[in-house]
């Protein structure tokens, strides 16, 4: 009897253990460095602006005092408009250049910054929108103190960026538009499809689940951006490559279906997650231009 009970003590003990592991290997994935995210940037595409633009570099405190590292970008032309480019998992704010350009030459400032654990900010875990949109809400706050003359501010994010995006939405910020590119309506449906790819029995899902819910305090099933659109008034223009596997392009269909809200959906045919803008950028511009003259006229 004593043997068997030691032994159930151990499987639990070690049941555990491998729920912590999985749910580590969940939200803690290798983040790339500054040098590493400008190398594949230049890569895909011409950086130059970047090297030419006037810079400000500072720091803003984010939620529970977690400190975010911030660059603002400061338009050529003198402009008292802006937008806060979020990047996706494992990136940094190099990452947000590649729209950056686009957002200059549209007469925007830029304000690029490193979400919580990534780039120059303390390592740290990720919660897929929870945390990170607490830490977005402080920025657009600090932005509009920051900045007194500010006359328009726009919200722009990729991947868990979108994410972060749209989940901030729950917050009624005090934004006049976003765009929200290949971000997922919950995070349960991509690691699905990423377990089932790796053929990974789904109950290791489950227990990745309970290892963050033990460890990290967080849910990955309660990580869900769609809960945050339905009484959204803040117009949100959804892009998604037609190509993504990863997160599939209806999760920003059912967002879009989800919101309240001016809305308009694009899909950048043959781009794969994350390569809207490099696989069409002139596209990728016309959708976004569009949307603002949009958002504009109708308000």
């Amino acid at each position: 009897m004593k043997t068997a009970l030691m032994i159930l003590l151990i499987l639990i003990a070690l049941t555990l253990l491998l729920a912590c592991v999985l749910a580590s290997k969940v939200v803690t994935g290798k983040r790339q460095t500054l040098e590493e995210a400008m190398q594949w940037q230049s890569d895909h595409y011409d950086t130059s602006f970047y090297t030419a633009v006037a810079k400000t570099n500072y720091a803003v405190c984010g939620y529970g005092n977690y400190v975010l590292h911030v660059e603002a970008l400061r338009n050529p032309v003198p402009t008292d408009k802006y937008v806060i480019i979020t990047h996706g998992y494992t990136d940094n704010h190099i990452g947000s250049l590649k729209y950056a350009k686009m957002y200059l030459d549209l007469g925007y400032n830029c304000i690029l910054y490193d979400i919580r654990g990534h780039g120059e900010n303390e390592r740290t875990y990720t919660t897929y929108g929870v945390l990170e949109s607490q830490d977005l809400l402080c920025l657009i706050e600090d932005t509009r103190t920051r900045y007194p003359r500010l006359t328009e501010l726009g919200l722009h994010g990729e991947s868990l960026g979108a994410a972060t995006t749209v989940t901030v939405m729950k917050y009624r910020p005090a934004v006049d538009f976003a765009v929200a590119d290949c971000g997922f309506s919950d995070i349960w449906n991509v690691l699905e499809g990423a377990f089932k790819d790796m053929h990974i029995p789904a109950v290791f899902l489950n227990l990745a689940d309970l290892g963050s819910r033990l460890r990290y305090r967080q849910s990955l099933k309660a990580m869900r951006p769609i809960d945050s659109l339905d009484d959204n008034q803040v117009p949100i223009l959804f892009i998604h490559g037609a190509a993504d596997s990863f997160i599939l392009p209806k999760n920003s269909q059912d967002m879009s279906d989800r919101t309240q809200g001016l809305q308009q959906i694009q899909l950048i045919e043959d781009a794969d997650h994350a390569m809207s803008m490099i696989t069409d950028p002139e596209r990728y511009r016309e959708y976004v231009e569009a949307f603002l003259d949009e958002v504009h006229a109708a308000g």
